[in-house]
């Protein structure tokens, strides 16, 4: 998949292996993990075979973001970078087709 940053503060905290560390510390190891399983999977359906990454769709104000796991907490938060969003026959979102994303945050949102 493609992915783009929302800040590029962003984007040199998870790409730059000095700067990983020193944000994340002992979980900086998780984080990269899941960068290369983004990076590697062809779609975001892809995701959602990784039993460890919980890929999922978040609801209320939250709608329309998706979570990946880090940590039992912690989850690397991103949206499609689609316009229009690729949509089902049915209306649904459709995670086969979704092949550019944008992470916004890494948080513990619970």
């Amino acid at each position: 998949m493609k992915i783009n940053f929302k800040t590029r503060k962003l984007e040199k905290q998870l790409t730059d292996p000095k700067t990983l560390q020193k944000t994340f510390g002992t979980m900086a190891r998780k984080v990269t993990q899941r960068m290369e399983d983004l990076r590697a999977a062809a779609t975001l359906a892809v995701m959602r075979s990784i039993p460890l990454a919980k890929c999922h769709e978040l609801k209320n104000d939250r709608k329309g973001q998706f979570a990946i796991s880090i940590s039992p907490n912690y989850r690397i938060i991103f949206e499609p970078d689609h316009n229009p969003l690729p949509k089902k026959e049915d209306g649904g979102l459709d995670w086969a087709a979704i092949t550019i994303i944008e992470i916004l945050e890494v948080t513990d949102y619970h």
